[in-house]
């Protein structure tokens, strides 16, 4: 199994794919990401393969055709750290994407193997289910994507905003050991957007077995996380959001909070 890595987007870049997450770039069986920026009218043209995908968009509004489905301008943000929840769009595998920028837009492709062929569908900010998580200096928002109770085969997908000076994935806990209901297995893949974006969020991922790395993503940035405990503090200054992708043995989420840790789980 492979270590952590922390990858940097191309700062360069204005539009197309700014970062890529993969097997290649990442040693991840399972998980996989893809950060696209558009202008308006540009066109972004894929297809899932063998994959199953989760499109989310973060900020902007587009015209969507994914296999025989069309949806036109769909998206709810025009600014990500405004707190709403997003659109996003289901795709099992085999299925075309064809989307077209209305307005300036950032999106994320997620991915995991795919098994079944389903149709298509939008998920609109009503089915995104909210959680409010953490007490204190670990409160932080959670929507639900795309979590157990929904149709799909390997995926699992959420958002965390996280506001300046708190902790989040807190208390520290890990998901890399099929043992339910104490723990499943689980890759993990964070996106990182920060607020205001010149700044940074830290994270530390580290093991039983004594694997202990510490990095500073700054916005548009991953870190991967095979195995191991993974908090995230975010600094007095930064509003940090995540995307969280996972993807592994089953689409139960269970997982194993650090028992040296004398918080209070959340």
């Amino acid at each position: 199994m492979s270590a952590a890595v922390l990858l940097r987007a191309d700062t360069q870049a204005s539009s197309g794919c700014l970062l890529r997450v993969d097997g290649a770039t990442s040693g991840l069986r399972s998980t996989g990401l893809a950060f696209y920026r558009l202008e308006v009218g540009e066109r972004l043209a894929w297809s899932s393969a063998e994959h199953e995908a989760c499109v989310v968009l973060f900020s902007g509004r587009a015209d969507v055709q994914a296999g025989d489905s069309a949806w036109a301008d769909v998206g709810a943000r025009q600014q990500l750290f405004d707190g709403g929840k997003p659109h996003a769009l289901y795709l099992s595998l085999n299925t075309s994407l064809s989307l077209v920028a209305r307005t300036p837009l950032e999106l994320a492709i997620c991915t995991a193997p795919g098994r079944l062929q389903r149709p298509p569908r939008l998920i609109t900010p009503a089915q995104v289910t909210l959680d409010e998580r953490g007490e204190g200096v670990c409160r932080r928002r959670v929507h639900k994507i795309l979590w157990e109770q929904d149709e799909a085969d390997s995926l699992l997908i959420t958002e965390v905003f996280t506001p300046a000076g708190h902790w989040s994935s807190y208390p520290p806990h890990k998901h890399d050991r099929d043992a339910p209901p104490e723990e499943s297995s689980l890759e993990e893949i964070y996106f990182f957007k920060i607020d205001p974006p010149q700044g940074f969020a830290l994270q530390r991922v580290y093991s039983d077995e004594g694997e202990d790395q510490c990095f500073s993503p700054g916005n548009n940035d991953a870190v991967t996380v095979p195995r191991g405990y993974h908090p995230v503090a975010a600094p007095p200054d930064y509003q940090v959001y995540y995307l969280n992708v996972m993807a592994g043995t089953s689409r139960q989420w269970h997982i194993y909070y650090d028992p040296r840790t004398p918080a209070k789980p959340a």
